[in-house]
């Protein structure tokens, strides 16, 4: 009889899933556990948003209404009062992203993010923004300083009611942030200093280019100037009309009243803006290129109002939460002027940088001066540096750095006549480096005389002090007058124009002054009723002074005037579609020069052929489903690097050495495309490599490269050309540097990748990592009419409302309404809070 048996391993077999389904229960259970806690932990760090609060320190009660989108107006009878409030608001919604900025710009990461920083650390340290900060608060006016310590109390009072509720960063970091101080806030304004001053790399760089290449090849390369410029000072005269004040001598009276009505002040004009922990951004070597920015402003003429409309776009790298926090501040009292001004704020920095008030609007784009330069120092075995008046030994100022993992770092900065020795932040440098910068000269905070000026001359003397950065700032009022100012504190060099470093031992190459306030570039109300700026050069031929020598490309600016000048009447929509234009001239004429190469190219492939007929039936839009823009992008920078590699070198394969060692890659400079326009517009035999009879031949060559499918050359381009599409080439990524590591989190953190239309050189200059920060329009005849957007939201807070509102419309370039009058803030009210001392 046969018998049957029970297989033995079944019951070990139930065993281990038993034990399976434990450990699986186990640690579900932990993951709800965890995320219970961190829900509960972020919901508590939630801000009161209705309701009375006791906050001790004010002397009256303030009122914070906010809109839809959290946005706060904020109400007060005196200014002690009403910027105690805004600090105490601001870091209900940044408080992270506050104590972040204040960390980085100070080089104190390393303390809470650990030794990765330390590089980081050292460079800021070495660069002393913490020193320049605390000297800028020393020289305040007693207003100032007034107003800076009362926000400051505001955020301490923040701080201290919410100790055991602050912010999830905070707590798994595990630190809890210092008190605010008033130097604090000024280190925020210093920070963006340095965010946007062209970096001296390029000094250092040209340098060896020139010696490599000689005079007139570098000469090439660093073209500043294009016949695309449009300075803003400069109205191109219709037919039946000759440009005003064409006849002006540079060289005239300096008294002249440069507030009057379409002058232009001493030209003699031709006919015709971080969340933490961020990656260190290295101060000579890795620091990214500005995309730049966008601000015009049309009058009445040209609208459908018959009032002017201001735009302003800033674009800056993108963080998360992003880096303007909207704000309206008003105090109805007649001892503070009844002050009345929105618009978007900077986290850690009383008053509004960029906005209107009851009469006047701004808008800003960086100008871009050379600011910075490099002296090359000598010293000798006793420490001493070589000086006019002989041998004179350095300064020292001793830097204590404290790493959450390591011991204590030591920072010896040395400190010359010029500036600090910065040869420990140029890779492979030897020589003793001094930079010498504006910002060790002192550095002035006019913003409360900008938010309060109601006329020209008022927005004038304001901006008379405004140091650094130096900006381009465009001006319209409820008058109907439109203008445009430069602004900044810009050397004057008794010789050279800081793009190469001198030799610090003599006085050959000192500043001997900054250029006068009255003599920078600046226009009321131009013939043609528009003005526009995006970075690129503001000066007109024969202009005295030089102001930069890095003038952005003039694409953005060329584009901007090609639309407004189209005739039309124009309303807020309008400005909207021209902030959000993703056509590329630049692109198009490469484009069109690359077809017409492989038109009349002897052999080119079925790919090359391929490729040309892509772009053949292609209009210019960088749009994110097009092929084109990818083809056009990388065959123009092949162009590039067949026309460098002969004359630099190739770039070594080891990425480490590419800052040590020459090659096509060092070439860095915001107007190489219009270097490369000028070669294949005058195709000059001294550029045409060795390798091609012609430059069709090269052309082609380029387009090759670019559609080879090798991806030995960086990248794989796909069989199908037409499935290349621009948008995942070409994306923006923006993500919490916090919860975006953490998987669970990671979808709800920021929008994260996305394909994106436009690029570096149109209207809407996008990249992976940097586009508008905001996009701002003013409607001088309603004021209420007026548009503003952010890039994600006002609050910093994951589970906030707030925190990622205005993303769909900055992706899908739609806006919001923007109130201003009591009615309108009373009728978008959504939240009301009342601080009560």
């Amino acid at each position: 009889m046969a018998t049957i048996s029970t297989p033995v391993f079944r019951r070990p077999r139930l065993r281990i899933l038993r034990v399976v389904a434990i450990g699986l229960s186990v640690t579900l259970l932990a993951a709800l556990v965890i995320c219970a806690w961190f829900y509960s932990m972020a919901r508590s760090a939630l801000p009161q948003l209705d309701g009375r609060l006791r906050v001790s320190g004010l002397s009256a009660p303030v009122t914070v209404v906010r809109d839809a989108h959290g946005a706060p107006t904020i109400d007060a009878t005196n200014f002690d009062d009403l910027f105690f409030a805004q600090g105490y608001v601001t870091a209900q919604d940044r408080l992270f992203q506050m104590d972040g900025t204040r960390r980085f710009a100070a080089g104190e990461l390393a303390e809470v993010f650990g030794s990765d920083y330390l590089e980081h650390d050292r460079q800021q340290r070495i660069l002393g923004l913490k020193v320049v900060a605390r000297k800028m608060v020393e020289t305040f006016s007693a207003e100032d300083r007034s107003h800076y310590e009362a926000y400051a109390r505001g955020v301490n009072a923040y701080i201290e009611a919410h100790r055991e509720r602050l912010p999830l960063e905070f707590r798994i970091l595990r630190y809890s942030p210092r008190p605010w101080t008033p130097e604090d806030s000024a280190l925020i304004g210093v920070q963006m200093v340095e965010d946007l001053s062209t970096s001296p790399r390029h000094a250092l760089m040209r340098e060896k280019i020139l010696a490599k290449l000689g005079p007139e090849l570098t000469a090439d390369l660093y073209v500043n100037s294009s016949w695309h410029d449009r300075p803003p000072t400069v109205s191109r005269p219709s037919l039946d009309q000759e440009i005003k004040g064409s006849d002006q001598d540079d060289d005239e009276d300096e008294d002249d009243d440069s507030g009057s009505d379409s002058s232009v002040t001493g030209l003699t004009p031709p006919p015709g803006i971080p969340a933490l922990p961020p990656q260190p951004e290295m101060f000579f070597d890795q620091r990214p290129r500005v995309l730049g920015s966008n601000d015009w402003v049309v009058s009445g003429a040209h609208t459908v109002s018959g009032k002017p409309l201001l735009s302003n776009d800033m674009h800056l790298r993108h963080q998360m939460p992003n880096l303007w926090y909207e704000a309206h501040l008003r105090c109805g009292n007649a001892s503070c002027g009844n002050f009345d001004v929105a618009g978007v704020t900077l986290p850690g920095l009383p008053y509004v940088i960029v906005g209107h008030n009851q009469r006047i609007a701004w808008g800003f784009t960086n100008l871009g001066p050379t600011v910075e330069d490099v002296y090359v120092e000598t010293f000798n075995s006793d420490g001493q540096y070589l000086t006019p008046e002989g041998w004179k030994q350095p300064e020292h100022r001793r830097e204590v750095i404290h790493a959450k993992d390591k011991p204590d770092a030591i920072v010896d900065v040395v400190l010359t006549r010029h500036g600090p020795i910065v040869t420990d932040l140029v890779p492979g440098e030897t020589r003793r480096l001094a930079l010498r910068w504006t910002l060790y000269d002192g550095m002035r905070s006019p913003l409360l005389a900008i938010d309060s000026a109601q006329n020209w001359e008022e927005f004038r003397r304001a901006f008379s002090e405004f140091d650094a950065p130096g900006q381009n700032v465009v001006y319209a009022d409820v008058d109907g007058n439109i203008g445009y100012q430069a602004t900044g504190k810009i050397p004057i060099r008794a010789t050279g124009d800081g793009s190469l470093p001198e030799d610090g031992s003599d006085n050959a190459h000192e500043w001997v002054g900054y250029v006068p306030f009255e003599k920078l570039p600046s226009v009321l109300n131009p013939p043609s009723g528009i003005i526009a700026t995006a970075n690129s050069r503001i000066t007109p031929d024969g202009y005295r002074y030089s102001l930069s020598t890095e003038w952005e490309a003039p694409w953005r600016s060329a584009r901007i005037y090609r639309v407004l000048e189209s005739g039309k009447k124009f309303s807020a929509a309008d400005m909207l579609a021209l902030e959000t234009d993703i056509y590329s001239e630049l692109d198009r004429f490469f484009g069109e020069r690359f077809v017409y190469a492989v038109d009349h190219a002897k052999n080119p492939s079925v790919r090359a052929k391929s490729a040309a007929e892509i772009l053949r039936q292609w209009d210019g839009r960088m749009t994110e489903n097009s092929a084109a823009p990818t083809i056009a992008v990388r065959a123009r920078q092949e162009l590039t690097r067949l026309l460098l590699d002969p004359k630099l070198g190739s770039a070594p394969k080891d990425p480490h050495q590419l800052e040590t060692t020459l090659s096509w890659k060092s070439y860095a400079w915001m107007m190489s495309t219009v270097w490369l326009e000028n070669v294949v517009q005058h195709q000059p035999k001294s550029w045409l490599p060795e390798a091609y009879a012609n430059y069709d031949d090269l052309l082609t060559a380029a387009i090759e490269a670019a559609v080879d499918s090798n991806p030995a050359h960086g990248w794989d381009a796909p069989q199908d050309l037409n499935s290349w599409k621009w948008g995942d080439f070409h994306p923006v990524e923006i993500q919490h540097p916090i919860f975006g590591k953490i998987p669970l989190l990671r979808h709800w953190s920021g929008p994260g990748l996305q394909a994106q239309s436009g690029s570096e050189y149109t209207v809407k200059a996008v990249s992976r990592s940097h586009g508008p920060s905001e996009r701002m329009t003013v409607d001088l005849g309603n004021l209420d009419q007026s548009t503003l957007n952010l890039v994600t939201g006002e609050a910093g807070n994951l589970f906030s409302p707030y925190y990622i509102d205005q993303w769909k419309g900055w992706y899908e370039g739609f806006t919001f309404a923007w109130p201003f009058s009591g009615a309108a803030v009373e009728k978008a009210r959504a939240h009301e809070l009342v601080l009560e001392p």
